[in-house]
């Protein structure tokens, strides 16, 4: 049970974000409104996502450097579990972008960024896929993984602070900390933070689990 503790952490914080998330009182803000509650559910989602390809790139680097087939399972798992985390992060932000600017999908720097970062880790699934030689699909895919990563980071994090962007935090446009965020909100926001990002650890686990079976399975 003591190994479990950061599970039991995990389900304790999520039950809490999401009551609080529904009941706690919001700023009474034009236009956002209850709308506002959303950046419970939608921030987490990139913080899971982006833990999740920060593994990936560890385990694909450690694959480079062993050649042990359960870093490359690893690797592959945690995009898995990314993309599941950016699927979330997007229908959140879109359902929030509908509410705000009127559009699910306004032409913005940071969406558009977002979007072809994410289509570069499904190209790395779908590589994946295109090869039959376990090795070679491996090795090939860890190199492409290593790049992909500072890729994101810049398609996500770096160009739409340097444009003009409706996004939150990005182009001059302030981040939700710095005028609305209150202290009761952080009160929601931080531990929804910590908590899904050990969901994404704890998917992580289970999927590559559940792939390694299916490695042994496959070479029997």
């Amino acid at each position: 049970m003591y190994k479990s503790w950061w599970k039991v952490l995990a389900a304790t914080l999520i039950l809490y974000s999401v009551v609080g998330g529904l009941l706690i009182e919001v700023p009474a803000l034009p236009i956002l409104h209850e709308s506002i509650r959303t950046v419970y559910f939608h921030v987490p989602m990139w913080i899971g996502m982006f833990i999740a390809y920060l593994v990936s790139v560890i385990y694909s680097i450690k694959y480079l450097k062993t050649n042990q087939t359960n870093h490359d399972l690893m690797a592959v798992e945690a995009v898995n579990t990314g993309l599941i985390f950016a699927a979330v992060g997007f229908a959140s932000g879109m359902t929030w972008a509908n509410f705000t600017w009127g559009d699910y999908w306004p032409n913005d720097p940071k969406l558009n960024s977002s979007a072809i970062a994410t289509l570069i880790y499904l190209a790395y699934i779908v590589l994946r896929g295109s090869m039959d030689e376990e090795q070679k699909r491996a090795k090939i895919s860890a190199i492409y993984n290593v790049f992909a990563f500072p890729v994101m980071v810049v398609l996500i994090f770096i160009l739409p602070r340097l444009t003009d962007s409706l996004h939150p935090g990005n182009g001059g446009n302030p981040a939700f900390g710095n005028y609305d965020l209150d202290s009761k909100m952080k009160l929601v926001l931080y531990p929804a933070m910590i908590g899904w990002a050990l969901i994404a650890v704890w998917i992580m686990n289970i999927r590559f689990r559940i792939r390694k079976l299916e490695n042994k399975r496959n070479q029997i």
